[in-house]
């Protein structure tokens, strides 16, 4: 380790009992081993263009979409590459990749961290929906404005403030209300929503089959927001492993994950 560059920068200080990094130092040192890492990751993926996927996978995704479309492509994908051990974390919040050590997850929404590596894999509308019993027993619903007469489920982990946001002709509105019912768990405000409980605003993937068999009906399309992408992330400065990009590629193959038409 050198004490002095060409422009006579003190790296060390040293006395008769010690030897310390200066300040500068200590920033050429967290430099050099920035750069030593990032030139290991850089064999690791050479390595990787014609190895077989192998190692620790992580996983994480919002944890219906993950235990209904994420969990199932996970497992075909560890039938196909046996050496590899996943993990999928199901958690309703914004995961740090860094920090929980997590190589891809399911993000569903507009991005706010330029710092990642995107790859789009399909699209979900925001959806207000309700049962046919509680339609048939309550005033009907022809415009935003009209659902301050009913009972509203919020769907906290969606809209954590009780409003929902609707779109007509480029303008953005806003509905403040008072729930009747408020949790943070897609399927309890879908179950309750199918109970007759009132109506809901969630994502349309939730809510895919129950509509489909006819227990929800979708209310004011035409009022709706732009769908929203649902992508997989992973962090940028992290060269792509053999086993990132085998799973990505699987996600593309198998994941039917375009939910905007019901």
């Amino acid at each position: 380790f050198p004490t002095r560059r060409s422009s006579d920068l003190r790296l060390l200080r040293r006395t008769t009992r010690s030897v310390q990094l200066t300040d500068a130092g200590a920033r050429y040192f967290e430099s050099v081993c920035r750069i030593l890492a990032a030139v290991d990751d850089a064999e690791s993926a050479a390595r990787a263009e014609v190895a077989v996927p192998t190692g620790r996978l992580v996983v994480a995704a919002p944890s219906v979409f993950g235990s209904q479309h994420v969990a199932p492509i996970l497992c075909d994908f560890l039938a196909r590459y046996p050496a590899v051990a996943a993990e999928l974390t199901l958690a309703d919040r914004i995961v740090n990749l860094l920090d929980e050590g997590v190589d891809v997850a399911v993000r569903i929404g507009v991005l706010q961290d330029s710092s990642l590596r995107v790859r789009p894999v399909g699209k979900t509308r925001r959806v207000l929906v309700a049962s046919p019993a509680y339609l048939s027993s309550h005033r009907a619903i022809r415009r935003p404005r009209d659902l301050r007469d009913h009972a509203l489920i919020q769907f906290t982990s969606l809209t954590p403030a009780p409003e929902w946001r609707f779109g007509t002709e480029g303008t953005d509105k806003r509905v403040l209300f008072r729930p009747t019912f408020a949790t943070n768990s897609a399927q309890a405000a879908v179950g309750h929503a199918e109970r007759g409980g009132g109506i809901a605003m969630v994502l349309s993937y939730q809510v895919v089959d129950a509509v489909r068999r006819g227990k929800l009906r979708v209310l004011l399309p035409k009022f709706e927001l732009p769908p929203l992408p649902i992508q997989l992330v992973s962090p940028e400065s992290r060269l792509a492993s053999a086993s990132y990009r085998a799973f990505t590629s699987l996600v593309v193959e198998k994941g039917k994950w375009d939910f905007v038409k019901l």
